[in-house]
């Protein structure tokens, strides 16, 4: 292979998607790689053109900006710019280099035969073609690049800066670079930076060219280092260490020295965001190793949050990271245990089950066997997997179910016709009991296994639900039970008393209300789906409930969730534990206005709900 195709090939290998590849497709996507040069103003990609190539920036920059002008996303070294005007034939957007740069075209027809071949690439772009994950109406589009450019280098460092003086040698230098387990240090002189030495500076300077180890620094530095100042954003410091093929960035505040921002410091920075934990998360091999992936959600909600995204779209991702890590957990319990004696179904339940999931959650789920399952002979295998796999989720975060409403209890872990009569009798006989448990697992969501199993139950429970009118007549009364923390003349009606005084409940006067109201009118008229958004707009289709009422609700729904993720989010970043208790002095005089509104909206739906019912008008 040519020296230019094993550099493409090589590249290609290291970067995300496409290092997932097959070793044999980075050799033949190599080959089919274009090569072009453009400099500084190149219009890359025309509004109103037909788009030819996906571009993936090897060096320089490139911006895309709307057809008023405004700024969509800067990329750099290793980002792919393209996605969007591929799939619909042409672009409404207009990209051009903002710098001299090296790119690397596929073309239309070689990408679209990557996407259809291989899941993991269509995943990864899924987010930009209006997949799963594309409702965040951009916010969380191009992930990386919202954190490079959203993040500044003050938040990034970690630790203060390891110094030396000029006139230290060499060796000196590398045993402060050992001690400080550090790459790199910055020569001072007083408190001015006059230097930098590396570790390449070591190999290239010193080892390599027999330089005595007693010669002093100044002598094998690199004076008058390239720096930034702390207020700059992530992407100028990636531009800026590509621009200058450097792995080690200075970090000043005015004259003084910050800190200093290394090539790892950016990996991990875009390591966050929720494709690269999906694709770590897979590659670990124990409940530990998960729990490294997962302590990254609390900052990733943070910054979603802050960053503009939608509730909606943070509940998906963070429930979709939830799903990876339990799929796992399963796949790690099969390989201890051997492959399952039967087929069966490992379904999520509650926050997961409805893709809703917020920085803090614990686990709901359950296990449904095949009805060739006989006890004897399987229960051992699936109590212990299914211990494996809640002690893995516990160990992650996700703590027990304090009501055990989870697949390592045995009730929870039946053959499918046992949960046939389970949702019977709870539809049937609709005591007080029953009603929580309907609450709860009916927002069953599948996540590994036989899913045909879990389709037959699903049905089965719709038909029923469809047939017997008493039963949602009291689930809607179980709906109205929660009700919104709004008195009758506007005012917030907060806890009085306990470890939580003078806070409002977000969870379960907040968002729980128009949960519940969502899941009996998506059972009305015998809606699949759990996720409450989409309850409310498939109900709305199949006239369960009026087009207003069910805006109404998704708004009312977006805002009181986002201010309790804010909520969160600001307690994680004080250093706190994430809770659903929000104090209302922590609100402006705007959002506390709105979120009067908000829980407005719900009294009144639920108002609408109890006439309905209660006149027999259903």
């Amino acid at each position: 292979m040519e020296v230019e195709l094993i550099e493409i090939r090589d590249f290609l290998a290291t970067t995300h998607p496409f290092d997932v590849l097959p070793a044999e497709e980075w050799d033949q996507l190599a080959k089919d790689v274009e090569i072009r040069y453009a400099r500084k103003g190149t219009e890359l990609i025309t509004p109103g053109q037909p788009a030819e190539f996906l571009y993936i920036v090897r060096t320089g920059a490139v911006e895309t900006r709307d057809p008023e002008g405004e700024i969509l996303a800067r990329l750099s070294e290793g980002e792919v710019c393209g996605v969007r005007a591929l799939i619909r034939g042409e672009a409404l957007n207009r990209s051009l280099t903002i710098e001299d740069s090296l790119l690397y075209q596929i073309p239309a027809k070689r990408f679209d035969t990557l996407r259809k071949s291989y899941k993991q690439i269509d995943f990864f772009f899924a987010p930009m073609v209006g997949g799963r994950l594309s409702e965040a109406k951009g916010a969380v589009v191009g992930e990386q690049e919202l954190n490079l450019l959203s993040i500044r280098l003050e938040e990034m460092l970690t630790r203060e800066a390891v110094t030396i003086g000029p006139e230290a040698t060499v060796q000196g230098a590398a045993k402060r670079m050992k001690e400080s387990r550090v790459s790199c240090v910055l020569v001072t002189e007083g408190t001015a930076l006059v230097g930098i030495f590396t570790d390449r500076d070591l190999r290239n300077r010193v080892v390599a060219e027999g330089v005595a180890f007693d010669t002093p620094l100044r002598e094998v530095m690199t004076a008058d280092p390239i720096r930034l100042d702390a207020t700059s954003y992530a992407f100028d410091a990636m531009l800026t260490m590509s621009r200058h093929n450097i792995r080690h960035l200075p970090v000043v505040r005015g004259k003084d020295i910050a800190g200093c921002i290394t090539t790892t410091n950016l990996i991990r920075t875009q390591t966050k965001s929720p494709v690269y934990l999906v694709g770590d998360i897979h590659k670990r091999s124990d409940a530990e190793g998960l729990k490294e992936v997962l302590s990254h959600i609390p900052e990733l909600v943070h910054q979603m949050a802050e960053s503009g995204a939608t509730a909606h779209n943070i509940g998906h991702i963070v429930s979709t990271l939830t799903d990876a890590a339990t799929v796992r957990l399963i796949q790690i319990a099969e390989e201890r245990l051997g492959p399952p004696p039967i087929p069966y179904v490992w379904a999520a339940a509650g926050s997961q089950g409805r893709h809703e999931q917020t920085a803090q959650s614990d686990q709901d789920n359950c296990l449904i066997l095949h009805d060739s399952y006989v006890d004897a002979q399987h229960g051992e295998y699936f109590a212990r997997l299914a211990k494996i796999v809640c002690d893995g989720l516990d160990t992650c975060g996700y703590v027990y179910c304090p009501g055990e409403m989870m697949a390592m209890t045995g009730q929870w872990r039946q053959p499918l016709k046992t949960w046939k009569k389970y949702f019977s009798k709870w539809i049937e006989e609709p005591e007080p009991k029953a009603l929580m448990l309907s609450s709860i697992f009916f927002d069953l969501r599948f996540i590994h296994g036989e899913e045909a199993l879990f389709d037959e139950l699903q049905d089965l429970v719709l038909e029923k639900c469809l047939k017997n009118r008493i039963f949602l007549a009291y689930m809607a009364g179980n709906a109205l039970t929660h009700q919104p923390p709004v008195g009758f003349f506007r005012n917030l009606v907060l806890i009085r008393g306990g470890d939580h005084n003078r806070t409002l409940d977000m969870k379960h006067t907040g968002v729980v209300p128009i949960i519940d109201l969502a899941r009996v009118y998506a059972l009305s008229v015998g809606v699949k789906a759990v996720n409450t958004h989409e309850r409310l707009m498939l109900a709305m289709d199949r006239k369960a409930i009026s087009q207003d009422g069910a805006m109404d609700l998704r708004d009312a729904l977006e805002f009181i969730s986002l201010t309790r993720l804010r909520h969160q989010a600001r307690k994680i970043r004080l250093g706190e534990k994430a809770d659903n208790y929000l104090e209302p002095e922590a609100l402006s005089s705007f959002e506390r206005s709105h979120l009067k509104d908000a829980f407005g909206v719900v009294k009144t739906m639920q108002a609408s709900m109890g006439n309905t019912y209660q006149a027999g008008r259903f």
